[in-house]
């Protein structure tokens, strides 16, 4: 490691604080129910408060979620809605406050990885099927990603 500076102890320890975070989220997500909702994600930060030591009163919470700021906030919310599927080379964003999924090919060369039988797959093994649109011709294919509306976007 010649030449190399070693990071220092804040940077050190930032990093180990973000990756148990992660590591955190990635075990007790589906603790939260209903999957894939807004209440799945507010149990969740209720959960990390409480855990902090904090109250459950109103004040509390929104101190807590203030307190975490906008960058850390949105790579937890990030991490509680994606789901990586290595088997089946696929990534994918299921935040309920965005207007679709998003599903990654993970080998865009590949354009049979993104097929849609493969991506129903996916989808069912996350318990995400019964949420999204079953219209496929809604399901749109872009470079390597496949964006697929909710079901609460359909028009009746």
């Amino acid at each position: 490691m010649f030449g190399m500076s070693l990071p220092d102890s804040d940077q050190l320890q930032g990093t180990l604080v973000d990756f148990a975070l992660i590591e955190l989220i990635r075990q007790h997500r589906l603790s939260f129910q209903p999957l894939w909702t807004v209440d799945s994600w507010a149990k969740l930060m209720i959960w990390l408060a409480l855990n902090c030591g904090l109250s459950s009163d109103k004040d509390n919470f929104e101190h807590f979620a203030q307190s975490l700021g906008e960058r850390i906030t949105t790579r937890l919310r990030r991490s509680f809605f994606e789901r990586e599927l290595a088997d089946l080379e696929l990534h994918v964003l299921a935040d309920p406050a965005d207007a679709q999924v998003l599903v990654l090919s993970q080998a865009p060369q590949d354009p049979s990885v993104l097929a849609p039988e493969r991506l129903t797959r996916a989808l069912e093994r996350i318990d995400l099927l019964e949420l999204v649109s079953a219209d496929r011709s809604r399901w749109q294919a872009l470079d390597g990603v496949v964006a697929i509306p909710w079901k609460r976007s359909e028009s009746p």
